[in-house]
């Protein structure tokens, strides 16, 4: 594990945000260019973004897990992949409020009376606090406070496989498996649980 963590201390943060965005730009492409993405591409554009934050989502809460369990260190990728996270949320709801929407008493009307909009929204609003304190600075002025402030990752990340749980028309497997993961990297921080204690 020492050797995987020292190949991993060679990759640049900054590769990690340029990767990460990469599927950003690809996606739009396909969307506006007819390739790939089926008959209704700002749906299947909408849904790849919510997808990817998902993704990035039990990627950010697996990484003290991973180091506290396996010793695989990812710390100084956290924050970048929270970023990433935040950014693909971002581009989900764009899509939706910009290209899907459109109308803005369309927009209110659907947050208020859709209860899986309404909670995807809640969970959007507790997401925003935290990518504009993931600083070097907001850090230092924060203090202890930063680290408390930062739980909000927890009920943003229920709240988000919730929005997808209730968004699937049917039963489907896979957000349940998403709604599975983010329980149990949730459960893994519980004092109860018999692992070392997780940050």
């Amino acid at each position: 594990m020492q050797r995987i963590n020292s190949l991993f201390r060679m990759v640049p943060v900054w590769l990690v945000y340029m990767g990460g965005m990469l599927p950003a730009g690809v996606l739009f492409y396909q969307g506006f260019s007819g390739a790939a993405l089926g008959a209704e591409p700002i749906k299947a554009l909408e849904h790849e973004y919510g997808e990817l934050a998902l993704q990035l989502l039990v990627a950010t809460l697996a990484i003290t897990p991973l180091r506290r369990l396996l010793g695989l260190n990812l710390m100084r990728f956290r924050r970048a992949i929270g970023l990433l996270c935040f950014f693909y949320v971002s581009c989900h709801l764009l899509v939706w409020l910009l290209l899907d929407v459109q109308l803005l008493g369309q927009i209110l009307a659907d947050i208020l009376k859709r209860p899986y909009i309404t909670i995807g929204m809640a969970g959007f609003v507790l997401m925003l606090p935290l990518a504009l304190t993931s600083n070097g600075i907001s850090v230092r002025l924060l203090g202890a406070r930063w680290r408390l402030l930062h739980r909000l990752t927890y009920p943003a990340a229920f709240l988000g496989a919730l929005h997808y749980v209730m968004l699937a028309k049917g039963f489907q497997l896979e957000p349940l498996i998403y709604m599975g993961a983010i329980l149990l990297l949730l459960a893994l921080r519980l004092p109860s649980v018999a692992w070392p204690k997780l940050a």
